[in-house]
């Protein structure tokens, strides 16, 4: 433990499992206190267990498409740890695949609810506690796909390039208040959603030949880590990312699209 989170409090939507959990996990590691979110009570539970962080940690059940679990999220981790430092905004994902042309109203509203809505929401909420207190730090888990764009998944490619242009605007209506806002923008995680959901979209054979896809024109010829997007986290969320804010940095291991 090098401490460099000692005395703060973080909340994570989507922190039990994948990115979410490797976030949460860091930041106990550097000396914060943290809330969890998910919508699994068992796995809530199980995550807690597993990080072993006793008082440290909690969880907050609940889906980020519904408004009153995110805004419930900020109340709680203010009440169970008396402040709120860090907000990791993680949670999102692609749920239904389709062109343009077949893509429903309901299937576009949940879109919107899951990757952007949730990140406006928790960013207001938290913005709230943080404004005042002259002092936070918001992160959004962007994409790549915030950056370009993949067929078949334009709800979801649309909805990242809202939060990287919502990160940039936000950003400059804070900063004098001492919070900085970012969204990291990963390129392929190999995670347990990928693997279940591997490929889909572009009707790919399975992970390996999802791998193929998106590591062959970048820099590194490798999927990103959950650690390395932690680890960025950590550094946004501490004194040392103080001088960075409006920004979406791409952790893409050097995609060489753009």
């Amino acid at each position: 433990m090098t401490g460099r989170l000692d005395g703060k409090v973080g909340a994570i939507t989507g922190g039990t499992r994948g990115i979410g959990r490797a976030i949460a996990e860091a930041f106990l590691t550097e000396g914060a206190k943290v809330v969890v979110n998910g919508r699994s009570p068992e796995k809530g539970t199980r995550a807690l267990e597993e990080m072993a962080a006793g008082e440290m940690a909690d969880f907050y059940e609940g889906s980020v498409t519904d408004q009153a679990v995110v805004e419930g999220l900020v109340d709680f981790t203010v009440e169970r740890f008396g402040q709120l430092d860090v907000m990791v905004l993680n949670a999102g994902g692609v749920r239904d695949t389709a062109p343009v042309v077949d893509l429903t109203d309901e299937e576009w509203q949940f879109e919107l609810d899951l990757n952007l809505n949730h990140v406006f929401r928790g960013t207001r909420s938290a913005l709230r506690h943080m404004v005042p207190r002259g002092w936070g730090r918001i992160i959004a888990i962007s994409s790549i796909e915030g950056k370009h764009g993949k067929p078949n998944i334009a709800g979801y490619t649309a909805n990242k390039h809202a939060i990287n242009g919502f990160v940039k605007s936000a950003a400059r209506e804070v900063g004098v208040h001492g919070v900085t806002i970012n969204a990291i923008c990963p390129g392929l995680v190999v995670t347990d959603m990928v693997h279940e959901r591997a490929g889909r979209a572009q009707g790919l054979s399975g992970v390996d030949e999802l791998i193929t896809l998106y590591t062959e024109n970048t820099a590194l010829k490798r999927p990103v880590t959950v650690g390395e997007i932690a680890a960025f986290a950590v550094h946004l969320a501490s004194e040392a990312g103080a001088g960075f804010s409006g920004g979406t940095v791409s952790l893409d291991a050097g995609d060489a699209h753009y």
